[in-house]
Parts: structure tokens; C-alpha cells; sequence
């Protein structure tokens, strides 16, 4: 797969990279922040090969992807300037309002960038703890202590990394945001809190708190730091504003966050733990089944998120999350759906991807097993919120503890290993109950396997063709030409996703006239929103798309008139589309048009008929089916 040309596609999808506010990633899923959702095209990015699924939920256009979405991401960062340009987290989406969805997008686009650090960082945490149980290492060993920093420091310094994100997030001076973070962790103000007569600024009573491994502190601090600079910015003369404004910052946002903001947050996330270990503590079992049944759906509508900082800050105020183990289960519950499905269907290519993204799932990367198999087959999905409830309540009510962060999987199960080992057998017990449940119950239940469908067909469909004289392959096509220009090979086209035929075979032309006429009878399939491109399908099947000049989606439409809307019916010949040549070429664009059969791989081969100067409605393409009609 090129990941430039799938991160193209997305950001085409999405509607133009002028229609994204913000964009970060976790584990699976491509988070955008659009100005208006309405520009992006879900029913097209869910056809686009390398995209699970598009869901829209928590005020975020998420594009769900798999085990690659660093590779999109990192493309997308080639291909455009989305993650370049910090002026977008300025903008605003459109009808945006301040409610539960932005408290999700903000939460999800603070954390997401330190979830792989985060469990890396965890899992090795969690085999010191084994390794310290089993007397394998010792606390005070030079090799311990030395492998504990490397998994301790992120958790300890985390004010510093979420300064980082917050900043990015809201568009603040990221040293400014450190340097406060680092502030908080300075050793002499770390050293007041045991300061005798208590501490003052300006004879202000300041309430000192412990501020390593806490969140909510200095993601309030760095938001309102934000605001703060935009306001210094406007009225600072540019001469001096790049260190008047930091100083400004610095000298007011320190002494606010020790007097308002770090008590404030220290407060309402204890608050916050002490209240869901309340739960627990009135009904582990009860609190288990829940949060093992539900987890997988909050994952869905991206809403999960919320719970993300309230385990964070259960281990660093309590040093151990209860909250964590029961969701585990349902990751392992979706798996062994996933996995029952594998057993069950008779269909190969479903069989392949049940059994792929069980791997996957077994690892923590639930969704592709959930979009892929488990939710478009219902019975499966269902069955995998059944087993998570039960493999839930027996986590629940074994006690288990999360003793580190890390996303739920076979790799971080020593997160969940603390002092005796206590909790970690019913750890072990629920989450293989959740998957034998899950997958027991998706095989019992059964689903609509695609090869039943497929074998009806199979039974109906002979009968149908012989009446209408018909086969079921494919016959050839002649595309005639539709613009006139000079023809160009299309390996020679300054676009990879044209050029290397990732896009289907065809041939290339250099237009002389602004024109884009019917290649054969047919229907218009697409028609794209900015102009540049449009498909047509011929009668017999065979699928043209002409993409007038290279990247020209970014003139958003400007010098591009449409005729045709998608769905109408069109005749060889017939007037589609209307370009500006020249004014094309003065915005700095390529006029080449790729002329391109999408669905190369439905027939046998595509020859290009002509070379040189060509008209329109001259013969261009032999596009040739493997059927009875080969007339050209």
C-alpha cells in the first residue's frame, strides 16, 4: 500500500486540508476536527482501500484505519500542511458549542501522541513489579533502579509531556508551556510543600500540592496560558512581543496555577477516583460487569476518552487503578467474537480477515476486529458485549489493580501484576472467560455468512443470464477520448498515485481546450464537489475517471464548471465539464488529465489506441473483458 496516496485520498475525503481544524491519532483511528463536517465524504473514505470504517462522534470526523495509522499520519504530514500549520488551532469547527463532544476532542487530542510511549513505559513497569515479587531483582539493585527511571520517568514528568500536547492543542508557545510544567516540578518548590509557617506570593496563601504524574493541573494552566498569549500578542508590538509575551506568561501563569488551578484539579480528580472506587467498593462485581459490557461501545463513539485521565490519575494518586482491569475484558471478549467467527463462516476471504484481526485484537487493537467482523455481523458484536460482562465481574470482583498505564492486551498484562500477585489470577480467569464466552456464543448463535448469499446467487443466477443471453463476464469496452489535447504516457504523469497505476491503468492527456466530454454511453458515478474529476460507468460496466490536472482539488472549484450531477444518465460525446486552461496554469497547477479505468482489475487488459495530438471522441482506450462480446 502507498501510504502517500491512501493520505491523498483521506484528506481529500475529508473535504481539503483547509477543511481541518486539528488532527492527531491513537492506537487506530485518524482524529479530525473539521470546520464542516458537511465537505467531507464518509461514503467515499469507507470504499477507499486502507480505511476500516469513518465514524463521526465526540466532535471528531474519525477515520479508522488499523495497525498502520502512524505510517497515514506521518503521509499526511508529507502531503499536506494540516500538522504544520499552527495557525489552525485558532479556527473553529462550524456550529461548534463547548459540551461533551469537545471535551472528548480535547482529552483525545492531549493524550493520544503519549498512548505508545505510555505503554511502552507500562509494560516495563509492570515486569519490574514481577521481577521484584519473584526476588529476580531487588528495589535497591543498581540494574533496577536504573530500568525504573526509564519506566517511571514518563509517569513522573508527565506535566512536562502534557504541557507539550495541550499547547499544540490550543496553539500556546510549547516552551512556555515546559517551562511552567518544569516549574511545578522544580525541586525548591517541590520542597515548599513541607516548608514550616506555610507559603504566600504577595502574602496570597498558596496551598502547595505534589504536582508529579498529575493531569489536570497543567492542562488547565497551559489552556488559559494559551489565551493569555493570543491577548498579549494583539496588543505587543511585534519588536519585542517574542519575549515580552513569554515573560508576561511565566510571571502571571506560575503563581495562578500554584494559588488556583493546581489545588483545583488535585482536588476534582481525587475527587473523581474517590467516587469510582465508591462503586466498587459497593458492588466490584456489579462495577465489573458494566464497565467489561459497555467499554467496547464507548470505544465505538470515541467517547471513552473521558475515563482516560481518571486512570492516570489513580495511579499517581493511589499508585494502582481499578477501573482498567474489568475494560480489559472486553477487548478480550471482541477477540474471541472475532475468533468465532473464523471457526464458523465458510466464506474464505471472511475467514482471512476474522483471523487477522484476531491477532491483531489479541494485542489490543480492537478495531479492526470490531469494524471489520465482529459490528457488520451484529449476532458476533453482541455476543462480545455478553462475555465481556462476564469476564467483567469476575475481574471486578477478584480486586484486580492496574499498577501502570497501557493499552488492554496480551503484551501489558504485567501492568496488572502487583505486590503478591494479588487480583492477577481472576485478571487471568476473566479475560479467558470473556473470549471462550464470546466466541462460544458468536459460533451457537451463528450470523448471516456471506456465503450463503453468495451460493443463492450462484443457484439463481444461470438461469437468469441464459434468458437474457447474458454471461457473467465481463465484455470489452472502446473508450473514446474525452478531451482533445496531446496524449502522455501515464508513467510520466508528476503524481505517484497515477503514474504507478495504483489508480487502475490508463493514458494521460495534455489538453488544448478547457472541455470534458462522455467517453461512451453511460452513468455518472462521481462528481466530485470541487470540479477537478469525475467517473462514469459504461453499460457494460467498465469505470472512467478523469481527473483534470494534478492536485487541483485545492482551487476548491475556482475555475471549473460542472455540468452533470451523480446518478444522470449521460451519451458518448455529451458535455460534462468546463475548465480554464490558462488560468489553471498560472495558479501553478498541471494541466495534465490522467484518463484512468478505476476498475482495471475487473478485465484483462487496457491498451491505450492512440499517440500524439488527439480529438475528442477519437478512439483512446481498449479496455479488454474476458466475455463473449470482444468487438472493438
Amino acid at each position: 500500500m502507498s501510504y502517500e496516496k491512501l493520505a491523498r485520498e483521506i484528506v481529500q475525503g475529508v473535504g481539503g486540508e483547509n477543511n481541518v481544524v486539528s488532527l492527531v491519532h491513537c492506537a487506530t483511528r485518524l482524529r479530525f476536527v473539521l470546520k464542516d463536517n458537511g465537505k467531507a465524504d464518509k461514503a467515499k473514505l469507507e470504499k477507499t482501500v486502507g480505511v476500516i470504517t469513518v465514524k463521526e462522534s465526540g466532535g471528531q470526523f474519525q477515520v479508522v484505519i488499523g495497525n498502520t495509522v502512524p505510517e497515514v499520519y506521518s503521509a499526511i504530514s508529507k502531503v499536506s500542511s494540516i500538522l504544520n500549520d499552527s495557525s489552525k488551532a485558532e479556527e473553529k469547527p462550524k456550529g461548534g458549542k463547548f459540551g461533551f463532544g469537545s471535551i472528548v476532542d480535547v482529552i483525545s487530542s492531549i493524550f493520544a501522541p503519549l498512548l505508545g510511549v505510555m505503554a511502552g513505559a507500562g509494560i516495563l513497569k509492570g515486569l519490574l513489579l514481577i521481577a521484584s515479587n519473584f526476588k529476580w531483582l531487588e528495589p535497591t539493585d543498581t540494574t533496577y533502579i536504573i530500568l525504573f527511571a526509564a519506566a517511571d520517568s514518563l509517569f513522573y514528568f508527565l506535566p512536562v509531556l502534557l504541557a507539550v500536547t495541550t499547547a499544540r492543542k490550543f496553539g500556546g508557545n510549547v516552551f512556555t508551556a515546559v517551562t511552567i510544567a518544569g516549574a511545578l516540578l522544580y525541586p525548591s518548590v517541590i520542597a515548599l510543600k513541607s516548608a514550616e509557617g506555610g507559603v504566600s506570593f504577595f502574602g496570597i496563601p498558596v496551598v502547595m500540592m505534589s504536582y508529579s504524574s498529575t493531569v489536570i493541573p497543567i492542562i488547565l494552566s497551559v489552556i488559559v496560558m494559551s489565551k493569555l498569549e493570543k491577548l498579549c500578542n494583539r496588543f505587543i508590538h511585534e519588536s519585542v512581543k517574542n519575549f515580552i509575551t513569554p515573560l508576561i506568561s511565566l510571571v502571571i501563569m506560575l503563581p495562578l496555577t500554584l494559588i488556583v488551578f493546581g489545588p483545583f484539579g488535585v482536588y476534582v480528580g481525587n475527587g473523581i477516583a474517590e467516587g469510582l472506587l465508591a462503586v466498587f467498593s459497593f458492588s466490584p462485581l456489579l462495577a465489573g460487569a458494566i464497565l467489561g459490557a459497555g467499554w467496547q461501545v464507548l470505544v465505538i463513539f470515541g467517547v471513552h476518552w473521558g475515563l482516560v485521565p481518571v486512570f492516570i490519575n489513580n495511579v499517581a494518586v493511589y499508585g494502582k487503578d481499578s477501573i482498567k482491569p474489568p475494560a480489559t475484558a472486553s477487548v478480550f471478549a471482541q477477540t474471541g467474537a472475532a475468533f468465532g467467527v473464523m471457526l464458523k463462516t465458510k466464506n474464505k476471504k471472511l475467514r482471512t480477515l476474522a483471523g487477522s484481526t484476531t491477532l491483531s485484537a489479541l494485542f489490543g487493537i480492537t478495531e479492526p476486529a470490531v469494524y471489520g467482523v465482529t459490528l457488520p455481523l451484529k449476532r458476533p458484536f453482541i455476543a462480545g458485549i455478553i462475555g465481556g460482562g462476564v469476564g467483567g465481574a469476575i475481574i471486578g470482583q477478584a480486586g484486580t489493580q492496574a499498577f501502570a498505564s497501557g493499552a488492554p492486551g496480551l503484551l501489558t498484562l504485567p501492568i496488572f501484576y502487583g505486590p503478591g500477585g494479588q487480583g492477577f489470577p481472576g485478571l487471568i480467569l476473566g479475560i479467558v472467560t470473556a473470549f471462550v464466552v464470546s466466541a462460544a456464543l458468536t459460533y451457537i448463535l451463528g450470523f448471516k455468512d456471506p456465503v450463503d448469499e453468495e451460493e443463492g446467487a450462484a443457484s439463481t443466477e444461470p438461469k437468469a443470464k441464459r434468458e437474457q443471453g447474458q454471461t457473467s463476464e465481463k465484455s470489452s469496452v472502446t473508450a473514446l477520448s474525452p478531451i482533445s489535447g496531446t496524449v502522455v504516457p501515464l508513467e510520466e504523469v508528476p503524481d505517484p498515485a497515477f503514474a504507478s497505476e495504483a489508480m487502475g491503468k490508463g493514458i494521460a492527456i495534455e489538453p488544448d481546450s478547457g472541455r470534458v466530454v462522455a467517453p461512451f454511453d453511460g452513468t455518472v458515478t462521481v462528481a466530485f464537489k470541487k470540479k477537478h474529476a469525475l467517473a462514469v460507468v459504461s453499460d457494460e460496466g467498465a469505470e472512467i475517471l478523469v481527473h483534470v490536472g494534478i492536485d487541483t482539488v485545492k482551487l476548491d472549484g475556482e475555475f471549473f464548471t460542472s455540468y452533470i450531477q451523480e446518478g444522470e444518465r449521460v451519451k458518448a460525446g455529451q458535455l460534462l465539464l468546463e475548465f480554464d486552461i490558462e488560468k489553471i496554469r498560472a495558479a501553478g497547477y498541471h494541466t495534465v488529465t490522467p484518463v484512468i479505468v478505476t476498475n482495471t482489475l475487473d478485465y484483462v487488459d487496457v491498451l491505450p489506441l492512440q499517440n500524439g495530438q488527439i480529438r475528442e471522441q477519437d478512439k483512446l482506450l481498449h479496455i479488454i473483458g474476458d466475455g463473449s462480446k470482444n468487438e472493438s
